[in-house]
């Protein structure tokens, strides 16, 4: 899966400085051209494993090469299907930027923190809420 390159992050250096507003349009501009990059990125490798997985469609004689290729297969399939919501993700974010409700909390609206918007770009809950939500997961697999 593609990682987010951490060489420029305008979003850190804008935090709160003389009085900088959260969110400002440096901001909004830096986590939307990281999300771009990234829906990119996870584009090219789910058009790079349907050409592999054409490529690489031959009929094996013995069932445990069979069976070998049809687990990886699966897999990988397993894989792009997450890099498919992923995407779906990326472009709900987007929405969020371009609707001005990027960076703010869906469950209470406070700021979700550009720390955690550098980590995970799609986030749109806040540490707190996040953290509440695993706890009652836990809870309910119990």
């Amino acid at each position: 899966m593609p990682q987010i390159s951490k060489k420029s992050a305008p979003a850190a250096d804008q935090k709160q400085k003389k009085g900088g507003d959260y969110m400002n349009a440096t901001q909004l501009k830096h986590f939307r051209k990281m999300l771009e990059q990234l829906k990119g990125e996870l584009g090219e490798d789910i058009d790079r494993t349907v050409h592999t997985m054409q490529d690489e469609a031959t009929v094996f004689a013995d069932p445990n090469d069979r069976a070998t290729q049809e687990s990886d297969m699966a897999l990988e399939l397993r894989n792009r299907d997450r890099e498919r919501k992923l995407i779906k993700k990326i472009d709900e974010t987007i929405a969020k930027i371009d609707a001005g409700d990027y960076g703010y909390c869906d469950s209470c609206g406070v700021e979700i923190g550009l720390k955690r918007l550098e980590a995970r770009p799609t986030a749109t809950l806040c540490i707190d809420c996040k953290t509440l939500d695993e706890i009652r997961e836990k809870q309910v697999a119990k």
